[in-house]
């Protein structure tokens, strides 16, 4: 049996500034192509890490019931305010 080959090419329209912005990344990731194809993996494990977090934020919301407010409040300001 062989192997199916799934590699495709997509087309994607970048504006100057997304042009000079993948140029000035794509020498550190081997070439414009694989510069795009790391910033699809990043922005695919942001996705999955945010869903993870919705996910573990509703299990612990049924189990614990709601945040508190002042709660969130005083953690949003010791783990994400700038110094």
């Amino acid at each position: 049996m062989e192997a199916e080959d799934t590699a495709g090419t997509t087309t994607v329209r970048l504006d100057d500034e997304d042009q000079a912005l993948l140029d000035e990344i794509a020498p550190d990731f081997g070439g414009r192509s694989a510069a795009i194809k790391q910033g699809i993996a990043m922005l695919a494990d942001e996705h999955r890490r945010r869903r993870a977090l919705e996910a573990f934020m509703e299990e612990w919301s049924a189990e614990s019931g709601p945040p508190d407010p002042d709660g969130v409040a005083a953690m949003s300001e010791r783990f994400f305010s700038q110094r």
